[in-house]
């Protein structure tokens, strides 16, 4: 079976997450992994292997350069910080290599537009890493709310995601740091809640929305927003809150209200491991149709599947971009409102 041959550019933890979900996904491998510190990439490389091992040993690089000409690779994964993707996904499809690139995907629109205009120029797949929109569940969701009766129109759209952080994340990680993840919580952890508000919306951009940063911390001042809150606002009197925080107990969830019921999703951006990935339905449960314990199903692995699959087609899906830079564009507009304590229109 032919199988789409990554190469995962740098040796970011959540890249442990997705070397998983590609050798579960059934049509994909990982032959090369790139750090700056040839040390580093053997290293991960050895401790994957040994938890998940591929039957041959991807090769390891000591440079991103290296990787990226490297003819054994197909596709790059990107987990690299915001402010240094735009150069690595505009370099990799110059270099001719499909594009998997973590959220926030850039510093900014204008940014992103340009890694898009790469990709289609050099006639490769881009794609956000946003798993959950991977996840069967949607389906089933999006059934409910196209039934006219569950529901009915929609109203309202709300959403949290946060995390409680330790002392020693705001002293070194990165998402604190404004010269590599600018947004802070509101790019690491809001993109999820502007996504799934699109996705409801059926990809109808909001005509303005109002941004609040609501705490800031970093390595130097101002920092970056660590709690931060928005409304955006569409036609047809539709309006959705959401609220992202590093200083906030774990919580994920996102409900639509209706004008004839609502639904909600406990565990909207990641199934708990071992719980099958149900939402609820005006109090009734609705059980989805697949464990999330099940590696071969795991919404990661789904979208490592459906990207291969993408790319074995030979065919560009235009919606991939899109949703990205949508996402993008409101999460600009929400962050320049915070920063002049004003409305932003769209």
């Amino acid at each position: 079976m032919k199988k789409l041959r990554f190469g995962i550019l740098s040796t970011a933890n959540i890249g442990r997450k997705d070397w998983k979900a590609i050798f579960h996904s059934g049509n994909s491998i990982v032959t090369a992994v790139a750090s700056r510190d040839l040390g580093r990439s053997r290293k991960f490389i050895q401790e994957c292997q040994a938890e998940t091992p591929f039957e041959n040993p991807p090769e390891a690089f000591g440079s991103y350069d290296g990787l990226l000409a490297s003819k054994n690779v197909d596709a790059i994964y990107i987990p690299l910080p915001t402010g240094l993707r735009k150069e690595w996904v505009v370099r990799a499809a110059e270099s001719a290599k499909h594009v998997l690139c973590e959220k926030p995907c850039a510093a900014s629109a204008a940014g992103l537009e340009e890694m898009i205009s790469a990709c289609r120029k050099n006639h490769v797949q881009f794609m956000d890493g946003v798993m959950f929109m991977h996840n069967r569940r949607l389906d089933q969701v999006c059934a409910v709310l196209n039934d006219g009766t569950s529901v009915g129109q929609v109203k309202r759209i709300t959403s949290q995601f946060s995390f409680a952080c330790s002392e020693e994340f705001f002293r070194a990680d990165i998402r604190v740091d404004d010269a590599l993840e600018p947004h802070g919580c509101l790019g690491d952890l809001g993109w999820y809640c502007i996504r799934f508000a699109l996705w409801t919306v059926n990809w109808q951009m909001p005509r303005r929305v109002e941004g609040r940063i609501l705490s800031r911390a970093g390595k130097k001042p101002p920092g970056v927003p660590v709690e931060f809150s928005a409304e955006l606002f569409f036609d047809g009197g539709v309006s959705s809150g959401f609220y992202c925080s590093f200083l906030t107990a774990f919580r994920q969830w996102a409900d639509i209200s209706g004008a004839k019921g609502y639904l909600r999703v406990p565990d909207f951006v990641g199934p708990v491991v071992g719980n099958e990935t149900a939402f609820e339905v005006n109090n009734r449960s609705v059980p989805s149709d697949h464990s999330a314990d099940r590696p071969s199903t795991a919404q990661e692995t789904n979208m490592i599947r459906n990207f291969a699959n993408q790319v074995f087609s030979g065919k560009l899906n235009e919606e991939w971009p899109m949703w990205a830079l949508k996402t993008q564009q409101v999460q600009d507009a929400c962050f320049q409102s915070a920063l002049a304590d004003s409305e932003s229109c769209l």
